[in-house]
């Protein structure tokens, strides 16, 4: 597992909600995986990049630890947005999701929450926060995702025997 969670994104159109969703997974190179959500917290020593897609190759169907932000809406010409926020320190950090209307009400969410998570813990916080908000203006049925992409879960490496 790289020590790099790496933050993607993308957007679809389709016919349906949820091919809308996994047509925003595909924009977000993670539509191949079986997507195991996280609560939100970034573990000491990971980095956080914002990569806007990942090219990682964990095999199709691998479960995949993820923060996710996702909006979808069945409204043509309707906005919506996702957006993650992350707030680092020497203990480790925190991920923040937010979904809304607007990429501006995203932002101010954010902000909010990580200004929360930050007064829960005692920790010795770095002052720059980031936030990676996109939206979509749909042209039918659309959907949009901000995810944080831990990794392949430790035991889908293990050479353990199947269960029967």
């Amino acid at each position: 597992m790289s020590d790099t969670i790496e933050v993607v994104w993308g957007h679809g159109d389709a016919g349906t909600p949820l091919s809308a969703f996994d047509a925003a997974l595909a924009g977000a190179g993670i539509h191949n995986y079986n997507l195991v959500t996280y609560s939100s917290v970034i573990p000491p020593g990971r980095a956080v990049a914002r990569t806007g897609r990942t090219e990682a190759a964990y095999g199709v169907g691998a479960p995949v630890g993820v923060v996710l932000a996702a909006a979808e809406t069945t409204r043509p010409s309707d906005t919506v947005a996702a957006g993650l926020g992350w707030a680092r320190a020497e203990e480790g950090g925190v991920l923040m999701e937010s979904t809304a209307g607007s990429a501006e009400a995203v932002r101010a969410d954010l902000r909010e929450k990580l200004a929360d998570a930050r007064r829960l813990r005692d920790w010795n916080w770095e002052e720059e926060r980031r936030l990676e908000v996109r939206e979509h203006t749909v042209d039918r049925t659309g959907a949009v995702v901000v995810a944080a992409v831990y990794g392949p879960l430790a035991y889908a490496e293990d050479d353990a025997a199947p269960v029967r």
